[in-house]
């Protein structure tokens, strides 16, 4: 069996599961997306003093302001989720969380982290795939109206940025050692963000991707085998979230497909 016919089996199998889970799931996908924003939220809610304490403690601005930073991460990350899995005023969500991304990378330094800036990074490619998503809606609604349809229209240029941003996290997960295991990873992996990035085979390596993911999510995350008392429980629950978030990103990138700006869209003009 040739490497063609392989390649031909294994899109098969993406396309049949994208038949059967069609209907749903755009709605996993979101859901994914947002679990790290409401698990923040939440945390902020039962850590309030904590987060107000350690907010003071680094800027030195008083409880006062400390406890409306608090404030304003649980309501901002809570009520954009409720907006974005209600699929009410998704835009005024994704805004809200992309205004809680850009609060959180100033006032817990992340800015100078490359790690948590890339996964920061990544998670605002998945809400840019989700702005896509919105405008894909808002166009079916008006079914009749003519469309220019050009591969740069904003929804493919969101797509677009999506991908690209999406990809960043993989590579918060390289392994940079000489071992077999690592580098294969190392290759694979690369390889597959390479296809997601520029848009081919795009379906087929964003799902490959999703099972990597969920493989080393609940391998190497597996906060709920941690004590609760243990710092490492919250830094595993932490990371754990986010990787969820960036999953539910790549099910969008499946669902929705790689968009006009791409290596797949360019194939059937050839």
């Amino acid at each position: 069996m040739g490497h063609g016919d392989l390649m031909s089996q294994a899109e098969d199998v993406a396309d049949q599961f994208l038949r059967v889970t069609k209907h749903y799931l755009p709605h996993v996908a979101r859901l994914c997306l947002v679990s790290t924003f409401l698990e923040d939220g939440v945390r902020m809610w039962f850590q309030w003093s904590e987060q107000s304490e350690y907010i003071d403690s680094t800027w030195s601005c008083g409880r006062f302001l400390a406890n409306v930073f608090v404030l304003l991460n649980l309501l901002g990350q809570l009520g954009g989720c409720v907006l974005i899995i209600s699929r009410n005023f998704v835009q005024y969500g994704c805004c809200s969380l992309f205004g809680i991304i850009a609060l959180q990378t100033v006032a817990y330094s992340i800015l100078w982290d490359p790690k948590f800036l890339m996964r920061n990074l990544a998670l605002g490619g998945g809400l840019l795939l989700l702005l896509a998503e919105c405008r894909g809606e808002a166009r079916s609604v008006f079914a009749g109206v003519p469309s220019l349809g050009h591969q740069s229209s904003p929804k493919h240029l969101l797509q677009l940025g999506g991908r690209v941003l999406l990809v960043l996290m993989f590579m918060t997960l390289l392994h940079f050692d000489l071992s077999l295991i690592s580098v294969l990873q190392n290759l694979v992996g690369s390889a597959l963000i390479v296809l997601v990035a520029v848009g081919f085979k795009t379906k087929l390596a964003a799902l490959t991707l999703v099972v990597w993911l969920l493989c080393i999510n609940f391998t190497f995350n597996a906060f709920w085998n941690i004590p609760s008392y243990k710092p490492m429980h919250d830094f595993l629950k932490y990371d754990f979230f986010q990787t969820t978030s960036v999953i539910g990103g790549l099910l969008l990138v499946v669902a929705l497909g790689p968009g006009g700006v791409s290596m797949d869209e360019k194939k059937k003009e050839w």
